[in-house]
């Protein structure tokens, strides 16, 4: 199969446009709900997405059947619209499965080397515009 088949781009294009939509809508919601002293709406669609993918890879990795095109719409469009870090969770816990060594190693290296990025870039940009 043609991972860039057009109608399989197509699933991951619609699902994505919706999961962004729900996530900006979870982000307005929540803003309302609970203010704005932290990113409530952030922290909602990443607890929301990281069930919502533990559920289907949990389904998965029991042989639950499921197309490639679902995949698709769900997990790398909807989910990935949504919320990237419920792709993080999944890829954690499935090396967990395999190796805890090799998960606890893959999350240092996400988060040290994400806010390190992060912070490098944001220091960069600060200087740029002073």
């Amino acid at each position: 199969m043609n991972p860039f088949a057009p109608h399989l781009l197509a699933l991951v294009a619609m699902g994505g446009a919706a999961g962004s939509v729900l996530r900006y809508a979870t982000g307005i919601w929540c803003m309302r709900w609970f203010g704005v002293a932290l990113p409530w709406g952030t922290l909602a669609v990443n607890v929301i997405g990281s069930a919502f993918i533990g559920l289907l890879g949990g389904l998965i990795a029991a042989e639950f059947p499921i197309s490639t095109e679902a995949r698709l719409l769900l997990i790398t469009g909807l989910l990935g619209g949504f919320t990237t870090f419920s792709a993080f969770s999944l890829e954690v816990g499935t090396l967990f499965l395999r190796s805890p060594a090799l998960a606890a190693t893959y999350l240092g290296l996400s988060l040290a080397g994400g806010l390190g990025a992060f912070a490098l870039a944001f220091a960069l940009g600060r200087a740029i515009m002073h």
